[in-house]
């Protein structure tokens, strides 16, 4: 049934030499709508990207074998490994965007490195839960979407969340706050945003940045001792987050007082820590679990067929699911853009549009057999991200169990910083805004 991902790495990577481009069940032909995916099934972010990857691609593999793709379009995808690195990421983008129509970097530092490029050839880039926050600004960017949650919605929606376990946002003043977060751009996207929420609501907020890939973190969390913070946030990816815990624990801090954003909350950050784990909380925009007729249909249809990416165990895992909602997006995105162009395979720029007219209410997310699994999403010109809001789920030693209900963030506050840094941008690219109210 399922392939190993170690023989089917192995395989792929002797086929396709230095660069790692390996492909799905087809290359991009006519009458296909192809969709290039930048992922890593080895090195020390295996977990989310062999995670996320196989998501996304069992989702499209479910539309073609129980659809038929989408009104008669097969869906096909190339996968490069990149081992999270940006110059293969790069690699990547270039090989494939002669048939490509999406690019999915699964890295913030691969998405700042083909931003500009991608604009040029009118391909979307594609960044849930991650990726430049400005981005969120269709205006200026109208290739690049953060969508479902972007990084500065992530860092207001926490500290809402520990408003509330403290009796209110007033309450906040005069606590102690860490940041803990990983050394690169995906870390430090965040590091403004905290500065001002600290300033604004009058708690002391402590950065701490963790060297790549984070096996060692005795110091800062000695450091972090000496603070005694009432919360430490981790802004955590991949072995970074089992340390954390671990050394958490040696050091004294409680795991329920540490809150993990959405990339430091999947099974594989707190199964390997053990009883380090237990009590952790973190943010997710989605539940783990395959409870959900979408999930089931997944299994009936394209692991039953030998078809899926991903050992079946893992099938379910909050990254897993991540993927799977990456692959609701992308299918929305092309059937949004078939009603106005045509059901054929579909450019760059008119999947963009799609996009950009992607209305998932409660109602389409029953359709999709989603209900519960992903927030409602509408996205405009205007607006990239759509979504905005986390819940908090904690680590019962062997599960997640989801804590609160949906916490937004402060998108009114927000929105305005985010037009400030888009305009700025523009204004170093000689960018002309476009015109959302005429889209």
């Amino acid at each position: 049934m399922f392939q190993s991902v170690k023989t089917t790495v192995s395989a792929a990577l002797l086929a396709a030499g230095l660069l790692g481009i390996w492909h799905g069940p087809a290359m991009a032909a006519q009458p296909e709508q192809h969709f290039s995916i930048a992922g890593y099934r080895i090195g020390p972010y295996a977990a989310g990207g062999s995670g996320q990857a196989s998501g996304l691609e069992d989702y499209l593999q479910l539309i073609n074998l129980r659809d038929g793709g989408v009104n008669g379009v097969k869906l096909s995808w190339t996968e490069c490994e990149t081992e999270y690195i940006v110059e293969r990421g790069v690699e990547c983008y270039e090989r494939t965007k002669k048939t490509a129509t999406t690019f999915n970097p699964f890295s913030v530092g691969i998405a700042y490195g083909v931003i500009e490029r991608a604009t040029t050839d009118k391909i979307p880039v594609i960044t849930p839960n991650h990726g430049r926050t400005d981005s969120t600004d269709g205006s200026v960017f109208p290739f690049i979407f953060p969508v479902i949650l972007n990084p500065w919605s992530e860092a207001s929606a926490i500290i809402n969340y520990i408003g509330q376990k403290s009796g209110g946002l007033d309450k906040l003043k005069g606590k102690k706050i860490v940041t803990l977060y990983h050394g690169s751009p995906y870390g430090k996207e965040t590091i403004p945003i905290f500065d001002l929420l600290s300033r604004k609501y009058g708690f002391e907020n402590t950065q701490i940045e963790v060297p790549h890939p984070g096996n060692d973190q005795q110091s800062q969390w000695l450091n972090i001792r000496r603070i005694k913070p009432d919360y430490v946030i981790l802004r955590g990816w991949g072995v970074m987050n089992p340390v954390a815990l671990k050394t958490a624990q040696k050091t004294g801090f409680p795991a329920d007082h540490i809150i993990g954003n959405v990339w430091s909350n999947s099974e594989e950050d707190a199964q390997p820590a053990g009883a380090a784990a237990k009590g952790y909380i973190s943010a997710t925009t989605h539940p783990s679990g395959t409870d959900f007729p979408v999930l089931q249909d997944v299994k009936k249809y394209v692991y039953a067929a030998g078809k899926g990416k991903i050992e079946p165990e893992r099938v379910g895992s909050i990254y897993y699911n991540m993927g799977i909602l990456d692959g609701i997006l992308h299918v929305e995105a092309v059937r949004v853009a078939q009603a106005r162009f045509g059901k054929r395979p579909l450019t760059g720029d008119e999947v963009r549009w799609g996009f950009e007219h992607i209305d998932i209410t409660p109602k389409r997310l029953e359709e999709l057999g989603a209900s519960g699994l992903l927030q409602p999403i509408k996205l405009t010109c205007h607006d990239h991200e759509g979504g905005g809001a986390v819940k908090f789920q904690q680590w019962d030693g062997k599960r997640w169990q989801i804590i609160s209900d949906w916490v937004q963030a402060d998108r009114q506050l927000l929105r305005p910083l985010i037009e400030k840094s888009a305009l700025q941008y523009a204004k170093e690219k000689n960018i002309t805004p476009r015109n959302c109210s005429a889209e």
